[in-house]
């Protein structure tokens, strides 16, 4: 009969996990999310050549196609293993568990968002000068706030990514004080832009001004992330994202415990392409 209850136990867990990593998250919204059994992601690209003066009659001369590759190395984990006491399990309700279950998906995608948000040192720098003010950090209010918008979507044009930024859309991760501020400013600009805001809320993953805007606790201080959509890279490894792993009376260096360990993990790794660097920035804020 234990054996059976195991089987069982593990089959529900296992249901419960997948439905909570496969529900949508911030960064599946605005990253190029790769499920995958590689190790190494590869991203190659062309240099372009130069377009050449050319005079009738001449001799014109050939430039080699060069070819750069870019790869990352799906090798950073993330682990989250728990025990349940067998007399707590039997005590338990089945809900309980489920609700444990669901709880690993949470803070495993978490995990992912965290780190996504952590790498802004690998994005383009975006600070005041950047909006027309002096060097240093953004002091985001209701009177800037739009210049902000603007001003990420010039540096996107001048980084020649207006067609992606067409194509895939633009974002940004605010701090939640700063969607406040969005909100404010939607409301208080113009009749239909106010009753939008209004009577339907300023929810996460708004557009306006052309971008869709995100609100998240896990960004890294004074960082607010931005760019164009689907560019920044995660590699997650597909065999281990959303699986557990039961294990009958598990031991560590204190001995053995009368219990049941659950273990969840994630093998991932985000990159930020060198040929699309500067359409993700980092918009250092006070």
């Amino acid at each position: 009969m234990t054996g059976s209850n195991t089987i069982v136990y593990q089959e529900a867990w296992t249901t419960k996990l997948q439905e909570q990593l496969d529900e949508p998250n911030k960064f599946k919204e605005i990253c190029r999310v790769e499920y995958t059994n590689d190790r190494v992601l590869h991203n190659p690209y062309h240099t372009d050549p130069t377009v050449q003066d050319h005079t009738r009659g001449c001799a014109y001369t050939f430039q080699k196609v060069t070819l750069t590759d870019d790869s990352v190395t799906i090798n950073t984990s993330k682990i989250l293993p728990m025990m349940i006491d067998r007399a707590d399990r039997a005590q338990q309700t089945f809900m309980r568990q489920m609700e444990m279950a669901e709880r690993q998906g949470v803070l495993l995608n978490e995990a992912i968002e965290t780190a996504v948000y952590a790498d802004h040192a690998n994005f383009t720098d975006f600070d005041n000068s950047a909006i027309g003010g002096g060097a240093g950090n953004i002091t985001v209010s209701s009177s800037n706030i739009d210049d902000i918008i603007r001003g990420l979507k010039r540096e996107i044009r001048e980084a020649n990514g207006e067609g992606l930024l067409e194509r895939n859309g633009g974002f940004v991760v605010w701090r939640p004080a700063d969607l406040e501020i969005l909100e404010g400013f939607m409301q208080a600009n113009g009749y239909v832009m106010a009753d939008r805001a209004l009577a339907k809320g300023t929810v996460q993953g708004i557009n306006y001004m052309g971008m869709e805007h995100y609100s998240s606790n896990l960004l890294t201080s004074g960082h607010v992330f931005a760019g164009v959509k689907n560019l920044y890279h995660v590699g997650i490894l597909k065999d281990t994202y959303g699986q557990i792993v039961v294990v009958d009376e598990p031991a560590d260096s204190s001995g053995s415990y009368s219990a049941i360990g659950v273990i969840s993990r994630v093998d991932y790794k985000g990159k930020v392409w060198n040929n699309i660097s500067g359409l993700l920035f980092d918009v250092t804020v006070e």
